[in-house]
């Protein structure tokens, strides 16, 4: 590989040839700022932030598209560069909604940072101020184009999964980022994955906050509020309160939400095990019986919200299980509810998820085992972390406690859902078990990893079954259009995340400054506090839960039951892609 040779503000390094500017400075330790940049996504230069003074160019250069030559020097923060930086500052607060105070991005704003570190106050520049409407249309995140800055940032997240429903329209100071024809959001084929609003610099996309809901539920008397956590939560929840990236936090989130005032804490965990071993009963009868193969996961709602968009004509490789959220919640307001003397109607079933997808999945039909929602209010990890900050709760000095009983046990196959090949891995566990009769947990290295695309072949019931784990919806895409042309790779079980990485990078997930995002692996430190978590449990594998043991003896009559079928499965629908 050619190595150039380049000084930044005086340092010497080596890059290799083909690097930018900002490569070569973070080779360096100088970080130069930047609001457009997304890296290997978003490098186009937009917002004119990363301006330096380097030899041999003419004028002031982007750095995070601008190459290095050899022996080039680099001025990062001459006066010269300082000067543009803030007046690119003040032209872009020249449009902008400075609504600081109320604006739930406020200490946690890319553009705010920058304006403190420059001296920015927003007086500079006045004159005309475009107004948009706020798309409050679906149920997932808020669009207030009043603070959007063009970093365009949230277009390259939308193209990265496919979809593309959102890019700029019109020209001039007219431009703004909006759909096709400027509908609203839930008149165009989004699919509610909300990656768009963990990239967006402002308060420009925000999730929509639910939880004032929560608030009333808890002060009023009449109600029975519990609540459930995801299995990535844990593992990202503790970045809300400055904890290293991957810490587990799992004791000080249950201590938390008991004195948030919830009468119940449980794990979400339990509801994967659940639909685990429905998902497995599912699979090793489409096995035996002929049934449609390959066999689809179905707990991610963003993907099977795009496969009714995209790919009706494949629903029937959809698993029928309702996902772990709707299956927790289906048991609090059935048999948990007949076991403490509830009407579920007085039950208010919360959870708290890495997804917000899932609010668009709790008004979804068929998701009502009781006669009543399973789940009535989704909030995202970022939700509870403001929950407890408003409710005074210093997090990091709680004590660790423990999920409720009894639906606050769950198993380490549970505990991996929240990562790319978790649901397989898990699912193949039991499967495993119960055809070729192993008694210890098959250990499915090949579908771990942040991987795109994942494959391996496993044995069942003296069957070569063959696995493919896709995470992110291009490459779900990619997977639905070898299914078309045949399924000539001959999978047997296909499992599908929305979110790249699975759900410890859900668009629910905390908020990481662009720069983090760039020089780390986030996917992957927080997928390794869940598989560390499994590595360390006493149960492995779902079927062998106490509690799913006893559940289904007391309640389902068996695995692969009536009852079961009609409580824990449900339905799809093909989507119209423009209403």
């Amino acid at each position: 590989m050619e190595m150039l040779n380049v000084k930044v503000n005086g340092i010497a390094v080596s890059v290799p040839k083909g690097s930018t500017i900002l490569e070569a400075a973070r080779v360096a330790g100088v970080e130069i700022p930047t609001l457009c940049f997304m890296k290997e996504k978003n490098e186009i230069g937009a917002c004119r932030i990363c301006v330096v003074e380097a030899t041999g160019a003419r004028g002031l250069v982007t750095a995070c598209v601008y190459p290095v030559t050899e022996g080039m020097e680099i001025k990062t923060n001459t006066a010269k560069v300082l000067k543009a930086r803030k007046t690119t500052l003040e032209l872009i607060l020249s449009t902008h909604d400075k609504s600081c105070l109320s604006c739930v991005r406020s200490q946690n704003c890319e553009l705010q940072k920058l304006c403190l570190e420059y001296g920015v106050d927003g007086e500079a520049f006045n004159g005309f101020k475009p107004q948009y409407e706020l798309d409050h249309s679906v149920p997932h995140l808020v669009r207030d184009n009043n603070k959007c800055i063009l970093c365009r940032r949230c277009v390259a997240a939308c193209k990265e999964q496919y979809v593309g429903v959102i890019g700029a329209n019109d020209r001039g100071i007219d431009t703004h980022i909006g759909t096709p024809f400027n509908r609203n959001l839930n008149q165009v084929p989004c699919i509610s994955c909300g990656q768009c609003t963990v990239v967006c610099p402002t308060g420009a996309l925000v999730v929509k906050d639910d939880t004032d809901k929560i608030w009333a539920a808890l002060a009023d008397p009449t109600k029975h509020v519990l609540v459930q956590t995801a299995p990535s939560v844990r593992a990202t929840l503790g970045e809300c309160f400055d904890n290293p990236i991957g810490t587990n936090v799992e004791g000080k989130m249950v201590a938390a939400l008991r004195r948030i005032g919830f009468e119940k804490v449980f794990d979400t965990n339990f509801g994967a095990d659940l639909t685990i071993v429905e998902e497995a009963n599912e699979l090793v009868e489409r096995l035996k019986n002929g049934g449609t193969l390959p066999m689809i996961t179905s707990c991610s709602p963003g993907w099977v919200k795009f496969i009714e968009f995209y790919y009706p004509e494949l629903l029937p490789h959809l698993s029928t299980c309702k996902s772990p959220q709707q299956m927790a919640g289906a048991v609090f307001k059935t048999y948990y509810a007949q076991k403490m003397g509830l009407d579920p109607k007085d039950i208010v079933s919360v959870s708290i998820m890495p997804c917000t997808a899932k609010k668009f999945e709790i008004g979804r039909e068929d998701q009502s085992a009781s006669g009543y929602p399973d789940v009535d209010i989704s909030i995202t990890t970022r939700e509870l972390g403001l929950m407890i900050k408003r409710a005074g709760i210093n997090f990091n000095a709680l004590p660790d406690e423990d999920f409720d009983d009894p639906l606050g046990e769950d198993t380490g196959a549970g505990v991996i859902f929240g990562a790319t090949g978790g649901v397989m891995e898990a699912a193949v566990r039991t499967a495993n078990a119960w055809v070729n009769g192993a008694t210890e947990p098959l250990e499915l290295t090949a579908v771990r990893g942040t991987a795109s695309i994942k494959e391996t072949t496993v044995n069942v019931g003296g069957q070569e079954l063959k696995l493919c784990v896709a995470s992110g919806i291009s490459n779900a895409k990619w997977v639905m259009d070898q299914l078309k042309a045949g399924n000539p790779r001959g999978w047997g079980f296909i499992e599908i995340m929305a979110c790249p990485g699975g759900c410890v990078n859900g668009g629910g997930q905390p908020i990481q400054p662009q720069y983090v995002r760039d020089t780390n692996d986030l996917k992957a430190l927080r997928a390794k506090a869940l598989y560390d978590q499994d590595k360390g449990m006493e149960l492995r594998m779902s079927h062998e839960s106490p509690v799913i043991k006893t559940l289904y003896s007391e309640w389902y009559d068996g695995f692969g039951g009536h009852k079961a079928h009609h409580d824990l499965h449900t339905s799809y629908t093909p989507r119209k892609k423009y209403e």
